[in-house]
């Protein structure tokens, strides 16, 4: 069998002399992921205020959200092999080109059915973007700055969500729910123009020096020219072999079906349960979403000081990720408390907490992968399998509220699920570190 060569020792701090493009880019990507999420978050936003023109019910409106992660699921495989293939330049421009056409052909929709039929492109469009994100980290981040990098676009996601309330409210109040999807897809298309403009990778940059990326590759970083040659060649399909790949793929499912309640039930909760009105909904609402973005950035950055004080990466991301499950686990006790600010209290507690296992569980596949060529597959792979999340729970909770007439069944099982991903990850997943390629 043989082994990913070994990590050549590197500086902890960046040289004087280098540049800092490496930051510019990964906060581009950042950008990326709030215009990716805002796009996918618009329609939770907007939906409790076309009930007039659309009528729909509980089971129904889990249908059209879940019809996104129908297709976003489907083509995870494809988007993260196909990210491996092209490069994060191409596979970013590409999907945000098809994503903001889709989000604008949603205010087109008259009906059940072209509700579900845009919802379902827009998946189609979005599915390369987490496993290009995860792929720039791997590119221009040595590992000590990983956890950092990775919780910075990843907060995109959080920031989508939280900015979707007060934009989408306020551009429903002041014209109506159709001019909201032509506005953030016209956003999505300059940003896919500046991407393609800016994004190289680091040895091909002109506005990164040579001290820079030595210090990246020395540090980690993964790249084509430092792959070895036999586990370059493993093919993607033998990846389902690894316990730890499968261990990464339940355990994110475990995450998503708690992530998931707040990209699409969350403001139908607070309008029905909690009786929020629209300045309401778009001021508390945005509270664990905000709460998130900033503890994923903290855990973020305490998880890279612990690697850089000696911390092995395998203790630093299995700390990270099972700390954050049990916190996000407390979600099932969010629809059982009298007051609403108390029920904010604890949904921000979950949300923040599924944020931190979330740096953690995006920095796994390049800590994990054999070479630089199959970490935008392992991504596509535990996205893969994180995304039935997608397309379950937004069933479940609406099929549970509409047969208990409140969120406390829903709520009680997506925490229990939380519990069970911290499970998995504690015992199941194994040494985080690059895959031995095993051979005949």
């Amino acid at each position: 069998m043989a082994a990913s060569p070994p990590r050549q020792a590197a500086a902890v701090r960046p040289p004087q002399a280098a540049t800092r493009t490496r930051w510019i880019i990964i906060w581009l990507a950042f950008a990326g992921l709030t215009i990716n999420y805002l796009d996918r978050s618009s329609l939770s936003v907007a939906l409790p205020f076309m009930g007039e023109e659309f009528h729909l019910s509980g089971t129904q409106k889990g249908l059209v959200f879940a019809a996104f992660f129908w297709a976003y699921d489907f083509f995870q495989l494809a988007a993260g092999w196909y990210v491996d293939k092209v490069g994060p330049r191409r596979s970013f421009t590409i999907a945000a080109l098809c994503w903001s056409a889709f989000t604008m052909a949603t205010s087109l929709a008259r009906g059940f059915w072209s509700l579900i039929t845009a919802r379902f492109l827009l998946g189609v469009g979005e599915a390369p973007a987490p496993s290009t994100s995860a792929k720039v980290v791997a590119t221009w981040f040595p590992e000590r700055e990983r956890a950092f990098a990775t919780s910075v676009w990843d907060s995109g996601s959080r920031v989508g969500a939280v900015i979707a309330l007060p934009v989408v409210t306020l551009i429903v109040a002041v014209t109506s729910w159709h001019v909201v999807f032509v506005v953030i897809g016209c956003v999505g298309l300059v940003w896919a123009l500046i991407w393609w403009k800016v994004y190289r990778d680091p040895s091909e940059h002109p506005w990164a020096n040579e001290a820079e990326v030595g210090y990246i590759r020395a540090g980690g970083a993964r790249g084509e020219a430092d792959d070895d040659a036999e586990a370059a060649s493993l093919p993607w399909k033998s990846l389902f072999r690894y316990r730890t790949v499968l261990s990464m793929m339940f355990g994110f499912f475990c995450l998503n079906s708690v992530i998931y309640f707040f990209i699409t039930f969350f403001p139908d909760y607070l309008v029905s349960e909690r009786g929020f009105d629209l300045l309401q909904l778009g001021f508390y609402g945005a509270i664990p979403g905000i709460c998130a973005v900033v503890c994923g950035w903290l855990g973020g950055l305490t998880a890279d000081r612990a690697v850089r004080r000696g911390y092995t990466v395998n203790r630093v991301r299995k700390v990270t990720i099972v700390g954050g499950l049990l916190s996000g686990s407390v979600i099932m006790f969010a629809a059982l408390v009298p007051e609403a600010w108390m029920a904010l209290a604890l949904l921000s507690v979950a949300y923040s907490g599924m944020t931190v296992a979330g740096t953690g569980i995006w920095s796994l596949p390049a800590d994990v992968a054999p070479s630089s060529r199959h970490v935008g597959t392992i991504g596509g792979m535990q996205n893969f399998a994180s995304n039935f999340a997608g397309i379950l729970t937004p069933i479940l909770v609406g099929y549970l509220v509409d047969r208990t007439g409140s969120y406390i069944a829903a709520l009680a099982v997506i925490g229990c699920l939380a519990l069970l991903g911290a499970f998995n990850y504690l015992f199941v997943l194994g040494r985080v570190e690059p895959l031995t390629v095993r051979t005949p």
